[in-house]
């Protein structure tokens, strides 16, 4: 399992990663994130949640509400045009990130 400590930068990344295909809710995103990372990364609901809330804040994801089979209201995310930047700017700085990091891990 990775800590959360090595990858919390990139939480905003993953989930605008997550909402490139579509819009979704907060649940699917964990359980996606989870699924793609085999179980080496699971997002911790109080993460998520307030990540939502800060992109939102931010402008890169919008929220709604719809109502689901059972009569249950679910909270849907978008990602926004200004939130599609932001993911192609986080991506561009995790590569960068990535090959400093690279320059000081020795293979045993």
């Amino acid at each position: 399992m990775i800590s959360s400590d090595v990858i919390r930068g990139y939480n905003d990344t993953m989930i605008l990663y997550m909402l490139l295909g579509g819009e979704s809710y907060g649940y699917e995103i964990s359980k996606q994130i989870r699924q793609l990372t085999q179980e080496k990364y699971v997002m911790k609901e109080t993460t998520l949640y307030s990540a939502f809330a800060r992109l939102e804040k931010n402008g890169y994801i919008e929220s709604f509400y719809r109502d689901e089979s059972l009569g249950k209201r679910r909270t849907y995310y978008r990602i926004t045009p200004p939130g599609l930047s932001y993911y192609k700017e986080k991506c561009e700085e995790w590569m960068v990130t990535q090959a400093v990091v690279n320059q000081f891990i020795k293979e045993w």
